[in-house]
């Protein structure tokens, strides 16, 4: 029933892996306005994939 659905958590760890990489850039480039952002963004999203991921389980 479920063999051709994509995972929504997929997606939304390769997003969560982008901003981390955005986030390591803004770092480097010393912008740590945009950094702290970035990582509160990241933050929120693992946050919702650990969500996802439990409500699977159950």
């Amino acid at each position: 029933m479920g063999l051709f659905r994509k995972n929504p958590v997929k997606k939304l760890q390769q997003e969560h892996e982008a901003l981390l990489t955005k986030a390591f850039q803004a770092q480097r480039n010393g912008d740590i306005r945009l950094y702290s952002t970035l990582t509160a963004e990241a933050e929120a999203l693992r946050t919702k994939i650990e969500t996802l991921k439990n409500e699977s389980e159950d």
